[in-house]
């Protein structure tokens, strides 16, 4: 039907060299659509992602471009909002009134293997906060949008990164170290092939930060990733307050395990919450019990690869797991004084 998709799979430098050669043959318009799915990295800093952009929308539209971020394609990321505004018991206590604290948390055990060239140039900040975290902590820390369409949902997250309130001094940098692990010596990121001797990007990143909103104020957002860490795992976890008052004497709120509610976005994708309950035995033997979902468990199969999301929206025309040119640009001006 004359429908075009062009995936930029492309080396970030070459974005807006493609697009601007679809343009010159002529094959940026079209009987039907012509959508650009283009992947991340979306710019180097704050500049360089406007350049991108002006150069992007020179030869198409906004609504025709489909900006990556793999992470909002997956399974359970795309399940915060559903378990947030689809559910009574969670929405009424999303606030500062109940919430103590949220960590979100990317960790993987590999170091930058064969992706040293690219991953010198950016750095972990480049590479996972100004994408991923920033967009977890926004589905996390969102109004809920008027309706569930794309420009709704931009909308909200935009006034979120609005009222991100993140100082330098809240942020700890660093690389992995040599070591020896199970026997098994590993390469510094200094010693990795191809990462210059006296590089200082980082491979470690955590932060603390504020939203300075009604819902928000007063809580604080910790945000951690890194590589070559102790294990693979990716999830968002919010901590509850402590019950106000205990009335099972002599155990104090201090001796009650505050509740805790986990997304486990990856490897073990699922929800788990984590409540205080009685276990068979004396009046008070009390315990931690985890309320704890599987999603290869609870719908017999594993979930689809995030791609397979993001392609068939970018046919379907739904811009809702994408990011708007206004998102990447707050983004980068929330990290611009860190880097």
């Amino acid at each position: 039907g004359g429908n075009h998709l062009f995936y930029l799979s492309v080396p970030p430098a070459v974005y807006a060299v493609v697009a601007e050669g679809l343009g010159a043959a002529e094959l940026a318009h079209s009987a039907g659509w012509v959508r650009l799915a283009v992947e991340k990295p979306h710019g180097h800093d704050l500049a360089s992602a406007h350049e991108l952009a002006r150069r992007l929308l020179h030869v198409v539209q906004e609504d025709q471009v489909y900006r990556v971020d793999h992470y909002l394609g997956k399974e359970t990321v795309q399940n915060i909002l559903m378990f947030r505004f689809a559910n009574a018991v969670f929405e009424p206590v999303w606030n500062s009134t109940y919430i103590d604290h949220v960590q979100i948390t990317v960790a993987e055990q590999l170091g930058v293997g064969e992706r040293a060239g690219y991953f010198d140039q950016a750095g972990l900040l480049r590479d996972m906060f100004q994408n991923h975290m920033l967009q977890l902590l926004a589905l996390v820390a969102m109004e809920a949008p008027a309706l569930f369409d794309a420009t709704c949902l931009h909308d909200e997250k935009a006034r979120v990164l609005d009222a991100v309130r993140l100082r330098p001094e809240d942020v700890v940098r660093g690389q992995y170290a040599a070591g020896t692990v199970g026997g098994v010596h590993l390469k510094g990121y200094r010693d990795e092939q191809g990462i210059a001797a006296e590089s200082r990007s980082e491979t470690y990143v955590a932060a603390r930060l504020a939203i300075d909103t009604p819902r928000w104020r007063g809580v604080p957002f910790y945000l951690r990733s890194g590589k070559r860490l102790r294990c693979r795992k990716s999830e968002i976890a919010v901590a509850f307050k402590p019950v106000a008052r205990s009335i099972f004497q002599p155990l104090t709120p201090r001796d009650l395990t505050p509740n805790l509610l986990v997304f486990n976005i990856q490897p073990d994708e699922g929800v788990a919450l984590m409540i205080q309950a009685k276990k068979p035995g004396p009046k008070l033997c009390m315990c931690d019990l985890n309320l704890d979902v599987s999603y290869r468990e609870a719908f017999h199969t594993d979930p689809p690869e995030a791609y397979e999301r993001l392609l068939l929206d970018c046919m379907c025309g739904d811009r809702s797991l994408f990011l708007r040119e206004d998102i990447i640009e707050k983004s980068w001006s929330l990290l611009a004084p860190i880097l």
